[in-house]
């Protein structure tokens, strides 16, 4: 597959991701920031080598083939990210750009030793589950902070906005992946939030706490 092939794979799952069961050219083209036109030719491309399946009127979405080449490219996203941020130190806003441009290198055994590299980590540098090489994900409860209640304990797995402005919040207040955080009180006014994170207590907005991603563990 060349570069673009991924690149629209790789979207049209992650539209997938977002509930969207048939994918719309227009979401496609949104997704691609480019032309219907430009979409129409890739899709009989990808279609013609059974990655996806397209329907008039209706839309396209991925064959088994076709999310499992996804869940390939995805992987070594996430992968590189973890190297570019966690073992060559490159600067956060950096490093998606980057993990963006080496997830086309081709190589099963390079993306293998990479990872056993690595230590095969469990989720990505911004706190994604990374997808095993077989195509599966760790089954979690993975919630947003500001949808739980006071009481309510989780581990932080990920951030929804990943601007500079934002991660360097995160790094000033001492909030990293991995952190256990517990929901102290929670204001109905404003919805600001009093958690405790490391054993120190810290006030944070709405704002905050709709970027954060936590770990539930729910007793069955």
């Amino acid at each position: 597959m060349t570069p673009a092939e991924e690149d629209y794979i790789k979207a049209i799952y992650l539209l997938g991701k977002e509930g969207q069961a048939t994918i719309s050219t227009n979401a496609i083209a949104g997704k691609m920031d480019t032309k219907p036109s430009s979409v129409t030719d890739m899709i009989k491309k990808l279609s013609s080598k059974n990655l996806i399946t397209y329907k008039k009127y209706k839309g396209v979405s991925l064959t088994k083939s076709g999310s499992l080449c996804a869940l390939s490219i995805i992987r070594r996203q996430y992968l590189w990210e973890v190297f570019l941020g966690e073992k060559l130190d490159v600067a956060k806003e950096e490093v998606a750009k980057l993990a963006e441009q080496l997830e086309h290198v081709k190589g099963g055994q390079l993306i293998d030793k990479l990872d056993a590299y690595l230590g095969s980590p469990r989720t990505g540098f911004f706190g994604q589950w990374i997808p095993h090489k077989d195509g599966k994900f760790k089954k979690t409860v993975k919630k947003l902070l500001n949808e739980l209640s006071p009481g309510t304990e989780g581990v932080c797995v990920g951030v929804d906005d990943i601007s500079t402005g934002f991660l360097n919040f995160l790094e000033k207040k001492q909030i990293a992946l991995g952190d256990t955080i517990s929901v102290l009180e929670r204001e109905e006014f404003d919805g600001s939030m009093k958690i405790e994170i490391n054993q120190n207590e810290i006030q944070i907005s709405n704002q905050i706490a709709s970027n954060l991603f936590l770990e539930i563990t729910q007793e069955e």
